[in-house]
C-alpha cells in the first residue's frame, strides 16, 4: 500500500481517523493524502473563505505529520457536496485505502438517503476504513468475515495487499444458517434433536469454510463458524467482542445483490452499530 487518503472535516471524529491513518502509514511505509470538502452550495464569499481556512489547516497538519510522525502528506481542498467531493477525490488521487471518521447519527436523514459514509462506501472502488475506536497502536486481532460468495472471496483477496493485518492475529468468521430452526414448529423440536441438528450444520459449515479458504487461496487465518442465532450483524459483533477483535473486515457486496442499495444489509448494520473499527472492501473489478 502506497497511498492512504483521509477525508477530514476537522472534527474530533476526523482526528481519530487521521491518527489511525498515520499509524498505518508508518506501519506499511505509505504516504497520506489529506483532503477536505467545502460545500459549494453557499454564497461565493463563504465558499472562498472556508476554502482558504481549510487550505491553511491542511497545510499545518501536513507539516506536523512530516516533522513529528515522519510521514509524507499531500493536501487538497475540493469544492462540492461532501459525498460527491470524496468520490471525486478518490477518483483523481487513486488511494489504495480511504480512512474516514466514525458514523454520525442523523436519524431521519439516514433513513431516507443513508449517511455520507455509507454512500461513499457503496460508490468508491477502494477499501474504506471507518475508525470508531481511539487508536492506541497497530491492530492486534483482525476479524475477517465471509458469506462464502464469490464476491466475498474477491474482496477478501484484497486484504493482505493492504498490509493492515500483518503481525496481528487473523480470524475468518462465517455465520451459518440453520433453516429447520426457522420453521413455525421448530420450538417443538426435542432438545436432543435440536442439538444433533445444530452439530450437523456446524460440521457442514466448517467444511464449507475450509473449502472456501482453500479455493480462494486465503491463508494465515484461524477459521471460525457460528450459528446465526440472531441477526447476522449481531452475531458478528458478539464474536468481535468475545474474541477482543479490534478490526472487523467486511465485503461490501455479497449474496444480498440489489439489497445492498437499501438500508438493512449486514455491512450497513455493522457500520451503524459497531464501536470497533470497520474495514469495508469491495471486490476488485476486472478491467
Amino acid at each position: 500500500m502506497k497511498k492512504i487518503m483521509v477525508a477530514t472535516d476537522f472534527s474530533e471524529r476526523s482526528d481519530r481517523a487521521l491518527r489511525r491513518a498515520t499509524l498505518l502509514a508508518r506501519q506499511v511505509g505509505a504516504t497520506i493524502a489529506l483532503i477536505h470538502v467545502v460545500d459549494d452550495d453557499q454564497p461565493r464569499r463563504i465558499v472562498e473563505a472556508e476554502r482558504d481556512e481549510a487550505e491553511a489547516l491542511l497545510h499545518q497538519t501536513a507539516q506536523t505529520l512530516r516533522d513529528v510522525d515522519g510521514v509524507e502528506c499531500e493536501t487538497r481542498v475540493f469544492l462540492d457536496l461532501p459525498f460527491a467531493g470524496i468520490i471525486k477525490a478518490v477518483d483523481e488521487m487513486a488511494p489504495e485505502l480511504l480512512v474516514i471518521g466514525p458514523y454520525r447519527r442523523q436519524v431521519l436523514k439516514d433513513i431516507f438517503i443513508g449517511t455520507t459514509a455509507e454512500r461513499t462506501i457503496r460508490s468508491v472502488s477502494c477499501p474504506v476504513l471507518m475508525v470508531n475506536a481511539h487508536p492506541a497502536g497497530n491492530y492486534q486481532h483482525v476479524l475477517q468475515t465471509t458469506d462464502l460468495s464469490d464476491c466475498s472471496r474477491d474482496a477478501l483477496r484484497r486484504f493482505p495487499v493492504l498490509g493492515i493485518g500483518e503481525g496481528a492475529r487473523n480470524t475468518m468468521l462465517h455465520i451459518y444458517d440453520a433453516p429447520a430452526l426457522r420453521l413455525v414448529m421448530s420450538h417443538a423440536m426435542p432438545k436432543d434433536d435440536r442439538e444433533h441438528y445444530l452439530a450437523g450444520e456446524h460440521k457442514d459449515a466448517s467444511r464449507d469454510l475450509a473449502e472456501f479458504l482453500a479455493t480462494a487461496k486465503i491463508g494465515n487465518v484461524v477459521p471460525m463458524v457460528r450459528h446465526e442465532a440472531s441477526a447476522a450483524h449481531h452475531e458478528i459483533l458478539k464474536v468481535a467482542e468475545s474474541e477482543k477483535a479490534d478490526l472487523i473486515v467486511l465485503s461490501t457486496h455479497g449474496r444480498t445483490g440489489l439489497a445492498k442499495l437499501l438500508i438493512g444489509s449486514v455491512t450497513e448494520k455493522v457500520l451503524r452499530t459497531s464501536s470497533i473499527d470497520i474495514l469495508a472492501i469491495p471486490p476488485l473489478r476486472s478491467a
